[in-house]
C-alpha cells in the first residue's frame, strides 16, 4: 500500500521536485542565473507554451490529442497582426477569434464527423498553416507600433510581464474548471471510459466539443503574444510547439491515455523545459559545450521519450500494486 501511494506521488510531484533540483543547479553554477532580466525573460518566452499546453492538457486528458495547435498559433499571430493597426483589442480579438474558428474546426470533425482525433488535427494542422501563409502572403506581416498592441507581449506590470500575467491567470481558471466544476469532472471521466461516461448520462461529445474548442482559443492567445513579443506574425513559427505541449502535459503526470492529469503539474512542466533549455543557453555561453537548435531538439525528443517509458513504468507498477 505504501509503495503504490508512493509510486503515485512520484508520478504527480517528481516535475516539482525536478524543477526545482534545476533551478537549484543553475543557481549554484551560474552567476545571473536567478538575475531579474533572466527569470523575467524566461517568464515572458515560455508564456506562449504554457498557454498551448493548457489547451492540450484538457484535450489528453480526455484521450485526445490536439496537433494544430503551433500552426493555429502561427495563423493567430498572423491574423493579430493584420488587425493590430486598429488597437490591441481587435488585435487580441483577431487572433484568439482565429484560433476558436480553427479550435471549432477541430472540435466538429473529432465530435460530428467522428473522426479519429489524431488525423482530425493533424489535417487541421496543414489547414491552419496554409491559411496562415495565404494571409500573410508568404511573408512576415509587420504589427502597428502606434496603436498599444505591441504591450500585451512587450508590456510589464511593475516588473511582471504581461503574457506571464495572462497565463497564470489561464491557469487559475483552467484549476478552477478542472477541481471545482462537473465539466472538470466529467473531462477526466471521458477520459476514464468514454462509453462507461455515457451510459452514466454524461454528454461526451459536447465534452470532447468544449476542449477542442478551448485548445483553439488557447492557441490562437498565444498567437497573439507571439505576434506582439516579436514585432510580426509569423505564418512559419509554430513548428513543433505542439510536441513540446505534449512533452510538457506528460512530464507534468497526465496520462496520454487519458482520465487522469492536473494543470498546476503542467506548468510545473512547461517551466522545467523552459529553464532546462535556459541552462543549455548558460552552458553555451560558458564555451563548455556547443549545441545548436537542432541539438536541443534532439535533447527535447529523447527527454519525452524517457518521461513517456518512466510514465508507463509508473503506471505498470500501479496496477501490480492494486
Amino acid at each position: 500500500m505504501q509503495r503504490a501511494r508512493l509510486v503515485r506521488m512520484i508520478g504527480t510531484y517528481g516535475v516539482i521536485v525536478a524543477l526545482a533540483a534545476l533551478v537549484l543547479f543553475g543557481f549554484l553554477r551560474y552567476d545571473r542565473f536567478l538575475s531579474l532580466f533572466n527569470v523575467m525573460s524566461v517568464l515572458r518566452y515560455n508564456s506562449m507554451f504554457a498557454l498551448v499546453a493548457l489547451g492540450m492538457c484538457f484535450v489528453i486528458m480526455t484521450g485526445g490529442i490536439d496537433l494544430s495547435v503551433g500552426s493555429v498559433a502561427a495563423l493567430g499571430s498572423v491574423a493579430a497582426a493584420l488587425a493590430s493597426p486598429y488597437g490591441w483589442a481587435p488585435g487580441l480579438a483577431a487572433g484568439v477569434g482565429a484560433g476558436l474558428a480553427a479550435g471549432l474546426v477541430n472540435a466538429l470533425l473529432v465530435t460530428r464527423a467522428g473522426m479519429m482525433p489524431f488525423i482530425a488535427t493533424l489535417a487541421s494542422m496543414l489547414a491552419a498553416r496554409g491559411v496562415a501563409l495565404l494571409l500573410a502572403g508568404n511573408g512576415t506581416v509587420a504589427v502597428s507600433y502606434d496603436s498599444g498592441f505591441t504591450s500585451i507581449g512587450q508590456g510589464s506590470l511593475w516588473v511582471l510581464p504581461i503574457p506571464a500575467l495572462i497565463a497564470v491567470a489561464a491557469y487559475i481558471a483552467g484549476s478552477v474548471v478542472l477541481n471545482w466544476t462537473s465539466t472538470g469532472r466529467a473531462v477526466l471521466a471521458v477520459g476514464g471510459g468514454e462509453d462507461a461516461s455515457r451510459l452514466m448520462g454524461l454528454r461526451t461529445e459536447r465534452i470532447k466539443f468544449i476542449v477542442y474548442l478551448a485548445s483553439g482559443g488557447l492557441a490562437g492567445l498565444a498567437g497573439v503574444i507571439l505576434a506582439s513579443q516579436f514585432g510580426a506574425g509569423q505564418p512559419i513559427e509554430g513548428v513543433g510547439w505542439e510536441l513540446f505541449a505534449i512533452a510538457a502535459v506528460v512530464v507534468g503526470g497526465t496520462l496520454l491515455t487519458g482520465g487522469s492529469g492536473s494543470v498546476g503539474t503542467t506548468l510545473a512542466g512547461v517551466l522545467l523545459l523552459g529553464i532546462l533549455f535556459n541552462v543549455l543557453n548558460f552552458e553555451n555561453g560558458m564555451g563548455w559545450i556547443s549545441l545548436s537548435a537542432y541539438w536541443q531538439s534532439v535533447i527535447r525528443g529523447l527527454f519525452l521519450l524517457a518521461v513517456v517509458l518512466l510514465q508507463a513504468k509508473l503506471a505498470g507498477r500501479r496496477l501490480s500494486d492494486a
